[in-house]
């Protein structure tokens, strides 16, 4: 079977249908080019052929791209010299959307060739935006549905099959930035709008619409292959394309710090494909395409944020259970995190009891909901029946027997053992026996919460990251006598509600928090030595985190980072490490610095919360030294104190699966994307260097860098985690 069929009416109009055997949405593998190439060679040499349509065999839908598990795969497979197979391959899909542009015309005087027409149903993404681009006019179905665009860079990679050099010269290089460089994705109308497609009709006339077009003798050159042609807003050396440029590369290099290469690659692809003929651009284009697929980042990119994210979401880890899905929960605590729970649970339909100790507290909790669907009205996203709806399946109330029908429930109470104890218990009262209870904890050991239960088989932990709308990842935790029957509901609830899932074991702070404290801990200990703050903050951006340490324990506030260091250090005795970290942190506290929410902390704030600049009172405290690190010592030091303890964790199997280890870095703390996460780093720089780096930092900084017995065997053997611990090895 072929992913691509061609039939020819009576008029002569030839359709080419794609329809990926076996996927719900299209995408383009290798014979997939291969199969498309050969029917436009067939419509172009029928001289019964005037015209061609390409459209999609899946309704509401065009196509998702290229399949990047075979990007992924595409340097390995490129033999002996990959850079030079990887340039002829991508090449080669460059002439077979070229022959689809240029369409037989006389490369000499543009005459003849035949109209070829691409007929969107609706989403459209990367390749699936390429072959539109060079086909000579793009229809869109009406659909609001729809997205259109471009998102190769939030994968590492950019528009390497024509769609950065057609893009650019199509509206420009300022108009083609929001697509390229941010991946900007629009509905038909505002892809309209913007310039990408031509024409958007309703769906019921999109053939027609195309057909018409094909037979009407239109003119089909592109403007870049006209005589004269001149790239809108201006190329490089025009006096007006001269600033976008010089602006376009100060804001990469702003946003990116220069730590991610896929932005860089296409800005310059961009740049030197302005200033020569299109089809020395699009050489220039897979030149530096190649370059990024050659870059370790890219490949750990796509497998961490697309193929192992994915797989995640698919339920990877998940066990052999009948389906869990959630039909009715109850949430109990009506709080910040209760508030965000219940409103993605009721966007993704699943009636909601929200309970709290009082009314009041309960219906603010609902307004959160209610506030939320506001703003998505405002933006004309939400319709006013949509939010009568989501709003209708939240019932707030104080009443316990509200719960009764409930399968599962979250309790999302103060973080107090008595206190979770008490809830469990009353809600244990009212459920039925195959209700499965959650509590959301980022600290409390979920195998002492479930004593409580009377169940603690059906008694799980989840850790939602705050706020719980906006973050994507849901951290899983297995008590020591958690059933897979719990695990498969947790899991099942989290792909309904549209996160991403990571499935822990029970050991304090689980995982994402484990790694994050030593980060921000590390932060506060050079304080503490007189490193410039600056030069902390600045580091960790530049090896690209989202945050520095220091803007970090603002965000989620010092108290809240006393209250941890205190429970840590009452449950560890004796052999608690941070009591260095714990004398800034808590005169920090006494001073009532407590972060963004007291508009005082690390940073100093306006009356309106403004976050300003670091804030002097610091220096006065913990003066800053002569002598400072070099900048590669303090990026170290804040990779390593996260990374060893996700090492660790997978040594001490809190962590089952370093694919987990590494989406939840990125998503839940935001661990340095560009890398692939802690474990895809380690295998960047590898596991020698790794050891020995560790050897070097815990010479001059502590036992705290000790390269753990894991990491140290892998240098010995020369092996990498991926290679060892990846799905591969595994099957293997």
């Amino acid at each position: 079977m072929t992913d691509f069929t061609m039939t020819t009416d009576a008029d002569g109009v030839a359709t080419i249908v794609w329809d990926t055997v076996g996927k719900s949405m299209n995408v383009m593998n290798q014979q997939g080019f291969l199969d498309l190439d050969a029917l436009v060679d067939q419509a172009l040499a029928d001289d019964a052929i005037k015209g061609v349509i390409i459209t999609s065999g899946k309704e509401g839908t065009f196509a998702g791209g290229m399949d990047l598990n075979i990007i992924a795969k595409m340097k390995e497979s490129a033999g002996d010299d990959p850079a030079r197979g990887l340039f002829e391959g991508v090449m080669d899909m460059h002439a077979v959307l070229r022959k689809i542009e240029r369409a037989g015309m006389d490369p000499k005087t543009n005459k003849g060739g035949k109209p070829i027409a691409c007929a969107l149903p609706g989403t459209a993404l990367g390749i699936g935006l390429e072959i539109p681009l060079a086909c000579h006019r793009i229809f869109a179905a009406d659909n609001p549905k729809a997205k259109i665009g471009l998102p190769e860079i939030l994968v590492g990679i950019f528009p390497g099959a024509g769609g950065t050099t057609r893009l650019s010269r199509k509206l420009g290089a300022m108009g083609a930035s929001p697509l390229l460089l941010e991946g900007k994705l629009n509905d038909p109308k505002k892809a309209k709008a913007a310039g990408v497609v031509d024409e958007v009709v309703p769906a019921d006339e999109l053939l027609s619409a195309a057909k018409a077009w094909v037979l009407s003798e239109p003119s089909i050159v592109k403007p870049w292959d006209e005589k004269g042609y001149k790239m809108p807003g201006g190329a490089p050396y025009h006096p007006a394309g001269f600033m976008t440029f010089v602006g376009a590369s100060a804001m990469v290099n702003g946003k990116t710090q220069g730590v991610y290469p896929a932005a860089k690659a296409l800005l310059s692809a961009v740049y030197e494909g302005a200033l020569v003929p299109f089809d020395t651009a699009i050489k220039i284009e897979a030149r530096w395409f190649t370059n990024i697929l050659m870059n370790p980042s890219s490949s750990a990119m796509i497998r961490s944020l697309f193929i192992n994210k994915e797989a995640l979401e698919k339920g990877a880890n998940r066990p052999e259970a009948p389906d869990q899905s959630v039909k009715k929960v109850g949430v109990i605590g009506a709080g910040m995190m209760g508030a965000g729970i219940s409103l993605v649970s009721a966007l993704a339909g699943i009636e909601v009891v929200l309970i709290d100790s009082t009314q009041e507290a309960a219906d603010k909790g609902k307004s959160y909901t209610t506030a939320h669907l506001d703003k998505g009205m405002a933006r004309k996203k939400v319709t006013q029946e949509k939010k009568d709806a989501v709003l209708g399946l939240i019932n707030a109330t104080t009443d316990y027997d509200a719960l009764k029908g409930c399968d599962l429930i979250v309790e999302a109470v103060f973080e107090d053992v008595g206190v979770k104890a008490d809830v469990t218990a009353k809600v244990q009262a009212v459920t039925g026996p195959d209700c499965i209870f959650a509590t959301n904890t980022s600290t409390l050991p979920i195998t002492e919460l479930a004593k409580a239960s009377a169940d603690s088989e059906k008694f799980i932990g989840i850790h939602f990251f705050s706020p719980v709308d906006k973050m994507l990842l849901v951290e899983i935790i297995k008590g020591k006598e958690t059933g897979d029957v719990a695990v498969a509901k947790a899991l099942d609830f989290v792909r309904q509600i549209k996160k991403t899932p990571i499935v822990v074991n029970d050991e304090r702070f689980f995982y994402a928090n484990r790694c994050i404290i030593p980060y921000i801990n590390e932060g506060i200990r050079m304080v503490k030595e007189g490193v410039e703050p600056s030069l902390i903050e600045n580091a960790a951006k530049l090896v690209g985190m989202p945050l520095g340490p220091l803007q970090l324990v603002d965000e989620t506030s010092v108290d809240l980072g006393v209250k941890i260091a205190k429970a840590t250090r009452a449950a560890m005795g004796d052999a608690y490490p941070d009591g260095e970290v714990d004398e800034v942190l808590f005169w920090m506290f006494d001073q009532e610095r407590l972060g963004r929410k007291s508009n005082a902390g690390f940073y100093s704030y306006d009356e309106k919360g403004k976050r300003g600049g670091l804030w002097d009172g610091l220096a006065a405290q913990y003066p800053v030294a002569d002598e400072q690190p070099d900048l590669i010592t303090v990026q170290h030091r804040l990779l390593f104190a996260q990374t060893l303890e996700a090492v660790r964790a997978l040594e001490e199997g809190v962590l089952e699966d370093i694919r987990e280890g590494d989406v939840g870095a990125i998503l839940g703390w935001g661990f340095a994307p560009w890398s692939g996460g802690p474990f895809s780093w380690l295998d960047i720089i590898g596991a020698p260097y790794a050891a020995e780096r560790c050897d070097q930092l815990t010479a001059e900084f502590g036992e705290r860098f000790k390269t753990p017995d894991l990491l140290r065997e892998m240098a010995d053997k020369g092996q990498d985690f991926y290679k060892r611990f990846g799905t591969a090895a595994k099957a293997a």
